[in-house]
């Protein structure tokens, strides 16, 4: 006689194709169907321990949830929107990764989109979430000129937290670093190394981190009894080239900078670039502060010191906060703001 070997419930279930019902996973897990659907909704109210539980038996049972028919029952999805200014910057890699993980604890995916600066594109993303009934929203704005746009989704239904930058005409939930203390501190730190002439490449003055991080910058002169010089801030865009062609800027100048203050990370490898072409030494002829740090950033010939931000917190923050709004969606807006930390290296001609 032959036997067949012994299959688990998965496996009989594979077979035969029949769909794993909210019932057997609540009766697998011991807890009530009513919790097994918070869980698969991602209501957060629901304690650790159970929502452990009904997880394992989702994966155990191989549990698949209908997800048409739930959006068909619901006004929103399971889904959440983050809308970054710059997939391209190492920076929003972190920041991702931190929405991801917080939603994913949840029982939620996230849909991203890169707005590349570009309000117009960030529209067309907007009302691109809004269709697909996004639970809510994560934005970095282009600019502060984004709030009648934001306050429209907003009181729609769709909340919306902002990330890494702030807008004028609204008051939203944010999370941000204090890029203010972070600039002054960099300034400071190459003030009192005895820098005479410190330049700044600031990012976009039309957003809250570009102007931030200038006022932090003219905040550490002021601090130091230096006037600030006009011929040594250059507004840039964030982005690599801008960094290259206002580096090269500054050391067509004389006298030339002693210093250089880059306000993001691309903009500071495009001036890195410039710097070499020009034979410069660095931080013999000109010492280098770049904002945020990189993986790669100790590895660099000298190491580049920077102003590193909890971008992993940031995102995953974000993303608790709007989970917050959609728990209490009446609550007054709140800002939390994260500290960042001087990353101190060779490239500022400090004694290490």
């Amino acid at each position: 006689m032959c036997h067949a070997p012994l299959l688990g419930d998965r496996a009989m279930r594979q077979r035969s194709f029949r769909p794993v019902t909210i019932a057997e996973v609540a009766q697998h897990a011991g807890v009530s169907q009513a919790t097994v659907s918070r869980v698969i909704n991602g209501n957060a109210t629901v304690a650790a321990e159970l929502q452990a539980r009904v997880r394992r038996a989702v994966q155990e049972l191989g549990y698949q949830p209908d997800r048409a028919a739930r959006r068909l029952r619901s006004n929103t999805s399971q889904v959440l929107g983050l809308i970054v200014s710059d997939i391209q910057n190492p920076y929003f890699t972190a920041v991702v990764r931190g929405v991801e993980d917080a939603a994913y604890a949840q029982g939620m995916a996230v849909l991203l989109c890169n707005s590349d600066g570009d309000p117009d594109k960030q529209t067309s993303y907007i009302q691109v979430l809004r269709a697909e009934r996004a639970a809510g929203l994560i934005v970095a704005p282009t600019s502060v000129r984004d709030g009648p746009v934001l306050v429209a989704v907003r009181a729609s239904g769709t909340p919306v937290v902002l990330l890494d930058r702030q807008i004028e005409g609204g008051v939203f939930d944010s999370v941000v670093v204090d890029n203010v203390h972070g600039a002054e501190m960099a300034t400071l730190h190459l003030l009192a190394l005895g820098r005479q002439r410190v330049a700044l490449i600031a990012g976009a003055l039309d957003t809250t981190t570009g102007r931030d991080r200038l006022r932090g910058y003219l905040q550490a002169l002021e601090a130091h009894g230096v006037r600030s010089d006009p011929r040594l801030i250059k507004e840039g865009d964030f982005k690599y080239d801008a960094g290259y062609t206002l580096a090269r800027a500054l050391l067509e100048q004389e006298p030339r900078p002693d210093a250089l203050f880059v306000a993001n990370n691309l903009m500071t490898l495009g001036a890195l670039k410039a710097l070499r072409e020009a034979g410069v030494r660095i931080p013999d002829d000109i010492a280098l502060v770049g904002f945020d740090d990189f993986p790669w950033a100790s590895e660099l010939q000298p190491p580049l010191t920077t102003v590193a931000q909890p971008t992993y917190e940031l995102g995953r923050t974000a993303a608790q906060q709007l989970f917050e709004r959609l728990r209490e969606p009446d609550s007054p807006a709140r800002t939390h703001v994260l500290q960042t930390r001087l990353m101190v290296r060779a490239s500022c001609g400090a004694r290490l």
